[in-house]
């Protein structure tokens, strides 16, 4: 089969290697459909700390059930959506109830490398996070199913019953996913804030109300006080920050009204430090809180939206390019000029 390996980062090769054997309650799906993402371009420029070079790449993706080992739930040709990764169901975290965070999720446990015409599924999530695909959802919706599944687990942090007004800070994929989820969740006004007009235009069309061009402000105390003043001069009473940079979160606290809360989303490097007002989180009873991948509950109701044709996830994907295309989709990405492209193996890639 061909499949990219990240070499180290910034150089990216396709090579033939062999198609994965499955083990018992394991799948080999023939990929459809893999869907470019911010975690490929970040991996591409300096590597995983899950995945030492040289690695395969790509997570978002659908497919069919190519081979099934002994007692999986699929069979040979069925179509299916997977996520990359399942909880173990043992760890502290997920005795906890906070499966999101299982402590055994890592590379020998995952459905990496699904840039590439097969990709091996291990037993633990094609247990739990391999889905029948019905006939209506196509190869390329199913393929969201891993970033709505996080996006799904951001909004159930939020308290939707007070949110008459939400601010979504970065309009890149995952941002204007938040952006169709609030929406669709029924928060009256939301307002998106980002750079490049394609990508301001998506976010009207996924629902925003408003939104903030932050390239035209270019200022970031501009910024905060145009969204105030969207917000009758109070703030929104959810911010949620898709960026991943200090500033931005510092941002998301100044748009934040009193008794609101900012839900983190964006990651930032390791050892980054945030000046926060501490004065205003007391006196003003705000709410700061983290969000980060997903339950089986956020997997499963992702699924049901996908199924039900409920949000237009189809607008995110910029173009469609083959896998041979790889390196040029990249570079794409690189520079900014799209939101999420399809790559599409071979139709017959035996």
């Amino acid at each position: 089969m061909l499949q990219s390996l990240l070499e180290s980062p910034g150089k990216l090769e396709l090579r033939r290697t062999p198609i994965p054997e499955p083990g018992p309650g394991e799948l080999v799906v023939r990929v459809e459909i893999a869907l470019t993402c911010g975690t490929d371009l970040k991996t591409y420029r300096r590597g995983h700390p899950l995945f030492p070079c040289p690695t395969a790449i790509g997570h978002e993706f659908s497919g069919i059930v190519a081979r099934a080992g002994a007692g999986a739930r699929f069979k040979e040709g069925d179509p299916v959506a997977v996520v990359p990764s399942a909880p173990c169901g043992k760890c502290p975290s997920c005795r906890r109830g906070v499966e999101n965070l299982c402590d055994e999720i890592h590379g020998r446990t995952m459905a990496w490398g699904a840039f590439a015409d097969y990709v091996r599924v291990p037993e633990r999530v094609a247990r739990q996070h391999v889905f029948a695909r019905p006939s209506t959802l196509s190869p390329r919706d199913a393929a969201f199913l891993e970033p709505l599944s996080c996006v799904v687990n951001g909004v159930s942090r939020l308290d939707l019953v007070r949110a008459d007004s939400a601010v979504v800070l970065g309009a890149g994929p995952i941002g204007l996913l938040f952006v169709a989820l609030l929406k669709k969740k029924g928060v009256p006004r939301v307002i998106a804030v980002g750079k490049k007009k394609t990508r301001l235009d998506a976010a009207r069309a996924l629902g925003a109300s408003e939104t903030v061009d932050a390239e035209e402000i270019a200022e970031r105390a501009a910024i905060v006080e145009r969204v105030r003043s969207l917000t009758s001069g109070e703030g929104a009473a959810a911010v949620i920050e898709c960026v991943g940079r200090a500033e931005s979160w510092e941002d998301a606290v100044s748009m934040t009204r009193k008794g609101g809360e900012a839900l983190f989303y964006g990651g930032c490097a390791a050892g980054t430090r945030v000046p926060i007002d501490a004065r205003r989180v007391h006196y003003e009873a705000l709410t700061l809180k983290g969000a980060f991948h997903f339950s089986p509950r956020d997997v499963r109701e992702a699924f049901d939206l996908l199924r039900d044709g409920a949000l237009p996830v189809g607008k995110l994907v910029s173009d469609e390019l083959p896998l041979t295309q790889l390196h040029q989709a990249i570079e794409r990405l690189e520079a900014g000029e799209c939101l999420k492209l399809a790559i599409r193996p071979s139709p017959d890639p035996t």
